[in-house]
């Protein structure tokens, strides 16, 4: 039996958060705001996705509250926030399943340098850290891409706090 194509007015709260981030290039945008991406120019450039398709999921997180759009930047608000754990869930799978020499990325407490684990605690001082005290940079499964990398790429690979803005 084929699935209705779309969940929203399913009983199931699953069924209906994937009618809001279950695309997959909305997982990617929402990303990589986490990761300071703020510009129409800069997500287009990094994630070489289509620009009318970019323009409509960009247009969709902000009508469903997840990004805002203020001065010709795009922002995650509160609710897109909350996303975090859901994110950083998948990239540990993602790195336990196919990324064979380790993470790919590393997330550590700016204030003291600890790792965090995947419930969100520094593994040095035992916090609950908040979102702009995560710092990300490369893991030892990162690897760079051939060539020079464009100056998106370029700032992405540097030890850098979640949602600090690309200069």
């Amino acid at each position: 039996m084929a699935l209705p194509s779309t969940y929203a007015d399913r009983n199931c709260s699953l069924a209906r958060a994937l009618e809001i981030v279950g695309e997959r290039w909305t997982l990617l945008i929402v990303r990589d705001a986490f990761f300071g991406v703020r510009r129409f120019g800069d997500f287009a450039t990094q994630l070489g996705i289509p620009r009318a398709v970019l323009t409509t999921r960009l247009r969709f997180l902000v009508q469903e509250g997840v990004l805002e759009h203020v001065d010709g930047e795009y922002q995650l608000t509160p609710k897109g926030l909350e996303l975090l754990p859901i994110m950083r869930a998948m990239m540990v799978w993602g790195d336990a399943h196919y990324s064979p020499d380790g993470p790919k990325r590393t997330f550590r407490h700016d204030a003291d340098d600890g790792l965090i684990n995947r419930e969100g605690r520094c593994r040095v001082c035992g916090e609950s850290v908040a979102v702009p005290d995560i710092r990300t940079e490369p893991g030892p499964g990162f690897v760079p891409a051939d060539g020079t990398p464009d100056p998106v790429s370029a700032q992405l690979t540097t030890p850098r706090r979640l949602l600090e803005p690309l200069a």
